[in-house]
């Protein structure tokens, strides 16, 4: 091919694809399967949309949904890492980074630029819309974990205040989805799927 721009997209259009094979903790609603990444970012994509009047603040709607879209195509180079693995979230950063390094450097260096900056504006969590996609990153686990009785969190004998500390970053892009979590979770201490 002679346009080098255009091979340099399609040959990151493709790597992308893996996201697919990159499989999360968090099962399917209604005790499925375990659930891909890139599952995981259109589902949580379609929610801020559907969602984004309970944001705390005025969002760009379409840059928070490029950017739930993308937080965690790095995760194909660095792996998932489980959100209440304490070893594993010592070397999450630097591995991501790194990803981040080797999947973006993919593109021309326009767009490696551009996407490498809404993953690092999501990572940062400082704009209202990184908030509030950071809320549905958080919110779309938990939803699933509830219509799956809280299988996941049994499997893995997970504390309330593991999703409890994650929730702290749901209040900042949604109080009121914040609230709705709150409850969820303590529904599920009370039923035993949690511990308090």
């Amino acid at each position: 091919m002679d346009n080098q721009r255009l091979a340099q997209q399609l040959a990151f259009a493709l790597q992308i694809d893996d996201e697919k094979n990159v499989l999360r903790q968090t099962l399917l609603s209604n005790h499925g399967r375990r659930e891909n990444d890139a599952e995981h970012a259109w589902h949580m994509t379609v929610m801020a949309y559907l969602l984004r009047e309970y944001s705390n603040e005025p969002i760009d709607i379409a840059r928070t949904m490029i950017m739930t879209l993308t937080h965690d195509l790095v995760e194909i180079f660095a792996g998932d890492t489980y959100a209440y693995d304490a070893e594993g979230q010592k070397t999450a950063a630097t591995r991501e980074a790194a990803a981040a390094d080797q999947l973006f450097g993919m593109l021309p260096a326009d767009q490696a630029e551009e996407f490498r900056a809404i993953w690092e504006e999501f990572e940062q969590n400082q704009t209202p819309e990184a908030r509030f996609a950071h809320a549905m990153d958080n919110v779309q686990p938990i939803m699933l974990n509830d219509s799956n009785d809280g299988e996941s969190w049994r499997i893995h004998d997970v504390a309330r205040s593991g999703p409890a500390g994650r929730n702290a970053l749901t209040r900042q892009g949604s109080t009121t989805l914040a609230d709705y979590v709150d409850e969820l979770l303590d529904k599920h201490v009370a039923a035993g799927n949690l511990r308090p």
